[in-house]
């Protein structure tokens, strides 16, 4: 089973921006291989995308936080809620079907109200000057847990409408 039996690409990607319009996110839908399934893409902050442009930024920053609260959300069937390494929130909801994990809702950008922007860390790794790091960090926003707790809900309830209409008309 894939996402595209619960609603088209386009139907995921209006999600997408449904998401980020409501929560200033950067959101994408991932498959169980932590793929994009749209094309959409919003940045909401300078750093991310300059962090990503970086093979070592992807890998070592981007995929892993993804891939690894991917699993920590299937393994546990709720939302998880983390940092990256960069000091950024990343938020994954898992989509289920039954038992069968199909993939996940992810949604990130922004710092926790408490939390910041890791420079060294991200020169460190990806070798883009402390400076520059600091410069590009200085938009990031930051979001209460209050706010997040409406996303979890929000999105949680989204994904429980789609998964419902589809066993609805697939009994």
């Amino acid at each position: 089973m894939e996402l595209t039996d619960l609603l088209s690409v386009e139907e995921w990607m209006n999600l997408e921006k449904e998401i980020h319009k409501r929560y200033g996110l950067d959101v994408n839908v991932f498959n169980t291989d932590g793929i994009r399934i749209t094309p959409y893409k919003s940045w909401v902050n300078q750093i991310c995308p300059e962090i990503k442009a970086t093979d070592k930024g992807q890998s070592f920053i981007c995929a892993v936080a993804h891939m690894n609260l991917a699993v920590m959300a299937q393994n546990s069937r709720k939302t998880v809620v983390e940092e990256c390494d960069a000091g950024i929130v990343k938020i994954v909801v898992p989509v289920f079907v039954g038992d069968s994990f199909i993939g996940a809702v992810g949604a990130c950008g922004k710092c926790m109200d408490d939390g910041e922007v890791d420079a060294f860390l991200i020169n460190k790794i990806t070798e883009i000057d402390e400076e520059k790091v600091e410069n590009l960090a200085q938009d990031i926003e930051h979001i209460s847990p209050e706010t997040i707790t409406k996303l979890r809900a929000y999105v949680e309830e989204k994904i429980q409408q789609i998964v419902q209409e589809y066993e609805a008309g697939h009994p």
